[in-house]
C-alpha cells in the first residue's frame, strides 16, 4: 500500500526516461543524458533514495549554471600495467566513474588487479553502483570517494573537514545474491538526510549533533549540526584514509578544498574517486571460490539468532530485494520530491513525471 508520504509506484523505465530527459534539456548530451540517467534511477531501483531522482534539480542547477562542463574529455592522465588516473574535466561523476571502472576491468583482466583513480569528477551517485558491474563478471571491486561536502569534523573537533568519503565493495556469489557492501563512513550518509527531509521526517537520534554536542533531529535544521562518525573515532579514522585514497592520492580536493556543491552550483569541485577490481580468475577458479562464498551465507543466514531477531541479512540482500520488487511493482518516490520533479519539468519545458 502506498503511503500518504508517497505517490503511485513509477515504473523503471518511466523515471530513466524522464531523468534523462531532464539532463538533456538542462545541456548533456543525449547519450550522456541517457547513461546519467540510467544510473540514476537504478539507485533508486534498488532503494538508495537519496541519490537517485531526488538529485536532478541539483544537478540541472549545476548543469545550467556552469559548474558542470557537458562535454567532458574525459581521458587518462598516467597509466601503468594495473594502474590508471583519469581527469574527469569537470564531467558529471557518473560518466568519469563509469568509464573508470571499464578501465580497471580491463586492467584486471591482463594483471589480475586494477586500480584507477579520477580526479576533477563529480557526485556519482550512490557508491554501489560501481562495484556491481565487476561482480557480473566475477571481479572483486572497492570503491573509495570523497563527498561532495564536508558534513564531518575531525573526532573531538568541530571545524567540518571531512566528509561522509562512502567505500562500497562487491564480491559475487553463485546461487546467492553477491555481497555488496555500501557504506559512508559517517552514520548516516548525507543523501539519507536530504531524503528524510523530503519526506517530512525526522533523523534518529546518533545521526546528527549541533555544535553544543546535543542530538540534531529536524533534518531541515541540518546545516546548524554536523554527522557523526561510525565507531566514534574509528569512523573519524576510516573517513581520512578513504579521503586520502580516493582525493589526496589522485590530485582532487580534501579537506578544506572540498566544495559543497549543496551551496555553490558554479565551482568546479574537482571530485576525487578511487575503484580496485581483482578478477577471481587470478586467484582462484572462480566457480569454486563462489561456491564457497555461497556456504558461507548459508552458514551465517542460518546461525542462532538473538531473541526477537527475525533474519540475519547479508549486505546487500536488502538493496537486492528491492531491485526485484521495484522492478515488478514500480518504484515508490516520496509525493514532496514528485513535486519538485513536476515544478521542475515545467521550468524545463519537459513532460512531468
Amino acid at each position: 500500500m502506498t503511503s500518504r508520504s508517497e505517490s503511485n509506484p513509477v515504473s523503471f523505465d518511466r523515471l530513466q526516461a524522464f531523468l534523462s530527459r531532464g539532463l538533456e534539456h538542462a545541456g548533456l548530451p543525449a547519450e550522456d543524458a541517457g547513461r546519467v540517467a540510467t544510473l540514476m534511477a537504478t539507485a533508486d531501483l534498488q532503494g538508495s533514495d537519496g541519490h537517485g531522482a531526488i538529485r536532478l534539480p541539483q544537478y540541472v542547477k549545476r548543469i545550467r549554471a556552469g559548474g558542470i562542463n557537458t562535454r567532458p574529455d574525459i581521458h587518462v592522465v598516467t597509466e601503468r600495467a594495473a594502474m590508471a588516473v583519469i581527469d574527469g574535466d569537470n564531467g558529471m561523476g557518473h560518466l568519469v566513474m563509469s568509464q573508470a571502472v571499464d578501465l580497471a576491468m580491463e586492467k584486471a583482466r591482463n594483471a589480475g588487479i586494477g586500480w584507477v583513480g579520477a580526479r576533477n569528477s563529480n557526485h556519482a551517485g550512490p557508491a554501489s553502483l560501481y562495484v556491481r558491474k565487476p561482480v557480473e563478471h566475477d571481479m572483486i571491486a572497492l570503491y573509495f570517494a570523497v563527498g561532495n561536502a564536508n558534513h564531518l569534523p575531525p573526532w573531538g573537533g568541530a571545524e567540518m573537514l571531512l566528509s561522509t568519503n562512502p567505500i562500497a565493495v562487491g564480491v559475487p556469489a553463485g546461487d546467492e545474491p553477491p555481497v555488496v557492501l555500501d557504506m559512508a563512513t559517517t552514520v548516516a550518509a548525507y543523501g539519507k538526510v536530504k531524503a528524510k527531509a523530503k519526506r517530512g521526517e525526522q533523523m534518529p537520534e546518533g545521526w546528527m549533533i549541533d555544535r553544543q554536542g546535543q542530538p540534531l533531529l529536524d533534518p531541515k535544521r541540518a546545516d546548524e549540526g554536523f554527522l557523526l562518525p561510525i565507531g566514534n573515532h574509528k569512523g573519524y579514522g576510516l573517513a581520512l584514509i578513504v579521503g586520502l585514497l580516493a582525493g589526496t592520492l589522485n590530485g582532487a580536493a580534501m579537506g578544506r578544498d572540498v566544495v559543497d556543491f549543496n551551496h555553490d552550483h558554479t565551482t568546479p569541485t574537482n571530485t576525487g574517486q578511487s575503484v580496485l577490481v581483482l578478477d577471481l580468475a587470478a586467484f582462484a577458479e572462480p566457480s569454486v571460490f563462489k561456491a564457497a562464498l555461497d556456504h558461507l551465507i548459508r552458514d551465517l543466514r542460518n546461525s542462532e539468532r538473538l531473541p526477537g531477531v527475525e533474519r540475519i541479512w547479508l549486505p546487500g540482500e536488502q538493496s537486492f530485494g528491492k531491485r526485484r520488487e521495484y522492478a515488478e511493482r514500480g518504484i515508490p518516490l516520496a509525493a514532496g520530491l514528485v513535486k519538485d520533479l513536476a515544478a521542475l519539468a515545467e521550468e524545463l519545458g519537459i513532460e512531468p513525471l
